[in-house]
């Protein structure tokens, strides 16, 4: 059973929906989608006595935009629990407390932001909207100088993206402050079976241009990150899964890894895949729907899977604007001049900047070789794809 909901839904997603014919809760969203074959629509009342009588269900949503209605309609599941549990930051430090008791958190309201005594918390340390989404108004604060700018840049930044997204997603009235975790940053998608045991469908590597970029603008997938990291992954899951009974469960984790391979969380998403339907990447690279193994208890053959993918790397680039570019100033964005930039372009998907500040993504390969093409795009600010007013 699925859930579609508001920002975005792929071409990819809705055939998976069509040719599988999955059970789709008729809103507004889903309503106004337009597909080559029909969508099996329920209306709520159907849709929730489906999931009543299935007792044992598998349900997805590509967006936490449906997190609310989840809430206010399946508490009989227990899910709402488990989403609220994950997806504020400060609950789910207070769950990890077990395992990593040495991480230093707390919470604090946005407008005692300004009582802050900087100079009494460790450094660095990232803060956050406890509930977040798409690395919007995270920040790194290395030294007590450069609170004052942070602070200023916070407040801006809740007023441009404050009214985005549904609280359920996007909650910038209470931050999270937390001890920066050392390590390669890497996020993954996976889902708990019917019998508990957690799936891993995709590994990201999330790199960054500089110590202080907090963005999302280049992640990719390879054989290497696989096989070096999967089982590792699965034994932190494993982890999860005993502080929580969690069963037909997907989920998205962000998390960093040591030097020493220590594993520690920053993030779990509940009931989705990466976000804005970026999860595709997986069939792009792999062959893996990541919507049809959740939704068919499917595992990866990794072994044969990865056997001919030495040396390619899969990407993910995400085309998020600076933040002290000023989007109302933005005429078009040359999306052709951007493509020609890469050899392997495999899919670009475009976003109205105005509506949701950024310009978009692409899939793209790229072979070992060819890394350059990658390494330029992450420095980049854009400028030079953007024609201004």
């Amino acid at each position: 059973m699925i859930i579609l909901d508001y920002p975005y839904v792929s071409e990819f997603l809705k055939d998976t929906i069509t040719d599988m014919q999955i059970p789709v809760l008729k809103n507004e969203m889903a309503a106004g989608l337009k597909t080559e074959k029909r969508l099996k629509f329920l209306e709520e009342f159907e849709f929730i006595k489906l999931i009543k009588e299935k007792g044992e269900f598998s349900l997805y949503s590509n967006s936490e935009n449906s997190l609310g209605w989840i809430s206010e309609n399946l508490a009989f599941t227990g899910l709402p629990e488990k989403i609220e549990l994950f997806k504020n930051k400060i609950k789910f430090r207070e769950l990890l407390e077990r395992i990593y008791p040495e991480l230093y958190f707390k919470g604090v309201e946005f407008e005692n932001l300004e009582e802050i005594r900087v100079e009494e918390i460790e450094k660095p340390f990232i803060i956050k909207p406890a509930v977040g989404f798409f690395s919007l108004g995270v920040h790194k604060v290395s030294t007590n100088e450069e609170w004052a700018s942070v602070l200023k840049s916070i407040k801006a930044e809740v007023e441009e993206i404050k009214g985005l997204y549904p609280v359920q997603v996007l909650d910038v009235g209470k931050f999270i402050i937390e001890g920066n975790i050392e390590g390669e940053e890497f996020a993954v998608d996976a889902y708990f079976n019917n019998k508990g045991k957690p799936i891993v469908l995709n590994i990201f590597k999330h790199i960054f241009s500089s110590e202080h970029d907090v963005s999302d603008r280049v992640y990719f997938t390879s054989k290497g990150v696989i096989e070096t990291y999967r089982e590792a992954i699965e034994d932190l899951l494993k982890d999860i899964g005993n502080l929580v009974e969690l069963r037909n469960f997907p989920l998205h984790m962000e998390l960093r890894i040591g030097d020493d391979r220590r594993i520690q969380p920053i993030e779990l998403n509940p009931m989705r895949f990466a976000g804005w339907c970026t999860t595709d990447i997986a069939y792009f690279a792999y062959g893996i729907n990541t919507y049809k193994y959740f939704l068919e208890q499917l595992e990866p053959d990794w072994k044969t899977i990865l056997a001919d993918k030495e040396g390619k790397k899969f990407c993910l680039v995400m085309l998020n604007r600076p933040v002290d570019l000023d989007l109302k100033e933005v005429k078009v964005f040359d999306y052709e001049k951007l493509l020609s930039d890469f050899e392997k372009p495999l899919e670009l998907r475009k976003a109205d900047h105005g509506k949701y500040g950024f310009f978009g993504y692409m899939f793209t390969e790229i072979m070992d070789s060819n890394w350059g093409e990658i390494e330029r795009i992450l420095k980049s600010d854009l400028r030079e794809y953007i024609t201004f007013k």
